[in-house]
């Protein structure tokens, strides 16, 4: 497991204005691949780009305010838009050349099969008399 740096100031919400960072979900399924899910509601496919690059992923995109609406038509702003950018050190286990990503209903999913000689390997020993 990847050491992630924490801020503290981030638990309490306190970004800078206008900028946002879509929560993510990284856990292991069984002893085969990591399972990274990211929240993007109101996006497409094309505004989001992942790369894999020396043991890193990197989730980039832009949320934009949808329907052709300005700033001064907006009485209040709740929802966070903008580009954002995720990095994730990538543990040596995984297979960086088998990554793959689906995006459906908000939510991107990308899979990161691990290595073969990663995977745990169960070996009979005989015992001699």
């Amino acid at each position: 497991m990847a050491i992630v740096r924490w801020d503290p100031f981030r638990e309490f919400g306190l970004l800078p204005a206008g900028a946002w960072v879509p929560p993510v979900d990284i856990y292991q399924t069984g002893e085969h691949e990591l399972v990274l899910t990211a929240e993007l509601p109101d996006m497409t496919r094309e505004d989001i780009d992942i790369t894999v690059e020396n043991d890193t992923l990197t989730i980039r995109g832009e949320k934009k305010i949808s329907g052709g609406m300005k700033d001064e038509q907006f009485h209040r702003i709740e929802r966070r838009y903008g580009a954002f950018n995720r990095a994730f050190s990538l543990p040596p286990t995984v297979d960086p050349t088998k990554v793959s990503a689906e995006y459906k209903q908000g939510v991107l999913t990308v899979r990161l099969p691990l290595r073969d000689e990663a995977k745990p390997r169960q070996v009979k020993v005989e015992i001699a008399a």
